[in-house]
């Protein structure tokens, strides 16, 4: 018999199919075992970098399947996506190109990325933006999206301004936060609790999450262009770039 490090070599070398490889490994000896576990690591720590290609080839992995999965869940659910009467829309309603984000009042990464839906509707009169409000971090994130319902149903004008300020605020959102904002645009505190409890957000909630899961979406901000989904908060000039791709060839990337 060979010596098991010398077998374990010439199968990494051939680049034998795991399954075949697995098979052998249920018939090796307490000892090939051992050499088995001896060599492996011997290996890796010799070359190191090994795991940062595995790492890297995992993550492709996954990133592959999130977009495969994001890209069913757009075309399945395009009416929820791009025509929910419960979203706000901002910039050119009859605009050419349509940019849908997922945020949550409390994340950082939305907070941030408040200045790039600013550029692009600054710099583009064509772009239709949807704002998705999606609660995802807590309680506090669950009233303050309350809040912003209550403002988009009983003051939907300044819904865009409240949005502005409560997202850009340095501090974290909550119920308390989300009303004082709106009483500082002279919206009635009165009338947003009567809102609160006669049209609880619960509903919307629920079909938000339900989208969120078809598409995979597992954190914010989270973007749909045109047929695309774009994870994370990608910056002013990747939105603008894909925006321009799809006036282009019809297509977020060409």
């Amino acid at each position: 018999m060979k010596p098991f490090s010398k077998t374990l070599s010439a199968l990494l070398i051939a680049g034998t199919a795991m399954v075949p490889f697995a098979g052998a490994a249920l018939a090796l000896d307490d000892q090939q075992k051992k050499e088995m576990g001896a060599f492996i690591r011997e290996y890796l720590i010799a070359n190191p970098e090994v795991m940062l290609e595995v790492q890297d080839a995992l993550e492709k992995k996954q990133q592959e399947a999130r977009v495969s999965q994001a890209t069913s869940g757009i075309e399945a659910n395009r009416e929820a996506i791009y025509a929910s009467a419960s979203d706000i829309t901002l910039g050119n309603p009859k605009g050419d190109v349509t940019v849908v984000e997922f945020f949550d009042y409390n994340c950082g990464y939305c907070k941030r990325a408040l200045s790039d839906m600013e550029d692009i509707l600054s710099e583009d009169k064509k772009v239709r933006f949807i704002l998705k409000e999606f609660p995802i971090l807590g309680p506090d994130s669950m009233a303050a999206h309350r809040v912003a319902n209550a403002v988009r149903l009983t003051a939907p004008e300044k819904y865009p301004e409240f949005h502005r300020a409560l997202l850009g605020g340095q501090t974290r959102a909550t119920e308390a936060s989300a009303i004082a904002v709106a009483g500082s645009l002279g919206i009635s505190e009165k009338a947003l609790r009567a809102s609160m409890v006669q049209n609880p957000n619960d509903a919307q909630v629920r079909a938000t999450y339900e989208l969120a899961n078809n598409l995979g979406i597992t954190g914010t901000p989270f973007y749909v262009v045109g047929n695309e989904a774009v994870f994370g908060a990608v910056g002013h000039q990747e939105l603008s770039e894909k925006i321009a791709n799809i006036r282009a060839c019809g297509k977020a990337s060409c």
